[in-house]
């Protein structure tokens, strides 16, 4: 078997892994294997209109081009392609995430008065550096490109009347080289936030910042993004588990550990990247995979309780290692704790070297408030 694919249902949306069953195969046979069983999956589910995606490599530098390519041609969807590689051994791993209902304009979506834009795979452009389609990003630190790419996504926000303070929802940061990088990120981060008015006594957003790689070199830092217009007050619920976890701003970064939007039919919960830490900042259990990854997912089920979810809502997942060695072991604990979890197993370091492993997930969880509009 070439590929095999995991989804979860939840209500009219889908989320769905796509993994290549022979590792053996050259990338080339790789990618077409995954491009090829995407587009059987999606004409197998009529009606479900591509949202998301974002496609994992073991090598950017050499790979991305390739995809690219193939994508040319395939219908638009919000695209992110970072190298975080898939820890089975293979070359290229796809999530998906799509729904029915929902009338797609470039990534934008409309449905029940409410608007989605989910943006991928931006970097770091200086708007004044750009003169040609051929332009790079310009040669800087990490702190001025993360101030760049929130300055691009204001900008991509602008259009549909939409701003970062009001509509963002959730974003996902990758950083190249993170054990070095990562400060200039959260530096960067803070002080666009500030600018436009998060702070500890407003709200941040969502947010996975973790190591992930462009296929250039020059660019330290890619972002995706997801914002709605049209939310209602009392629609969005930030999560804090406080008797597990400490508030971000404590230790100087500044995003939410979870974040839960509810709808008349549904409530979407987006956890962050999380990992073994308690009420103090401090890592928990340095040194011990198997602790570290149950004194996780003990945050996340924290998390999740108040939402009102349990991790059985969970729709996808990705398990983010700094060492491949420990893969056999966290998939085992992972297959013991939550044998239906939907989920990839990527490398990629956490931002503080101690941390051995992350996870992030999204819930979905049918309720019941007419008082708001259906996704």
């Amino acid at each position: 078997m070439k590929t095999t694919i995991t989804s979860i249902c939840k209500l009219n949306e889908h989320h769905t892994m796509f993994r290549i069953g022979d590792a053996t195969l050259p990338y080339s046979e790789q990618l077409h294997a995954l491009m090829e069983a995407c587009a059987a999956w999606l004409a197998e589910h009529e009606g479900q209109t591509p949202l998301f995606r974002r496609f994992f490599l073991s090598d950017a530098a050499n790979q991305q081009t390739a995809l690219e390519q193939a994508l040319d041609g395939v219908p638009f969807c919000a695209t992110s392609i970072v190298q975080q590689p898939p820890l089975d051994g293979t070359k290229i791993a796809l999530w998906l995430w799509s729904a029915s209902g929902l009338t797609a304009e470039q990534g934008c979506f409309t449905h029940n008065g409410l608007t989605h834009y989910w943006m991928g795979g931006s970097i770091p452009y200086s708007r004044a550096d750009i003169s040609s389609l051929d332009a790079r990003p310009r040669v800087s630190d990490s702190e001025h490109q993360m101030r760049d790419l929130f300055d691009a996504w204001r900008c991509e926000l602008k259009p549909m009347e939409m701003n970062i303070a009001d509509n963002g929802i959730r974003t996902w940061i990758f950083v190249r080289d993170v054990d070095v990088n990562y400060r200039g990120v959260v530096d960067g981060r803070r002080k666009y936030f500030a600018r436009i008015g998060l702070t500890p006594k407003t709200h941040f957003l969502a947010s996975t910042g973790i190591e992930g790689r462009h296929a250039l070199p020059e660019v330290l830092v890619q972002m995706d993004g997801y914002a709605v217009r049209g939310l209602q007050k009392g629609q969005v619920q930030y999560l804090y588990a406080k008797d597990h976890l400490n508030s971000t701003y404590e230790y100087g970064v500044t995003f939410e550990r979870g974040t839960a939007v509810t709808y008349g039919d549904r409530r979407h919960v987006f956890i962050s990247g999380t990992a073994s830490i308690d009420d103090k900042g401090r890592v928990v259990h340095e040194g011990d995979v198997c602790a570290q990854t149950l004194r996780m997912l003990e945050n996340i089920r924290a998390l999740l309780a108040e939402a009102d979810c349990t991790p059985s809502d969970i729709a996808s997942a990705i398990v983010y290692l700094r060492d491949t060695a420990d893969a056999e072991v966290v998939r085992a604990l992972l297959a013991q704790q939550l044998p239906m979890l939907n989920y990839v197993l990527v490398l990629a370091p956490v931002c503080r070297p101690t941390w051995l492993v992350e996870m992030e997930c999204i819930a979905v969880r049918e309720v019941n408030h007419p008082e708001f509009p259906n996704f």
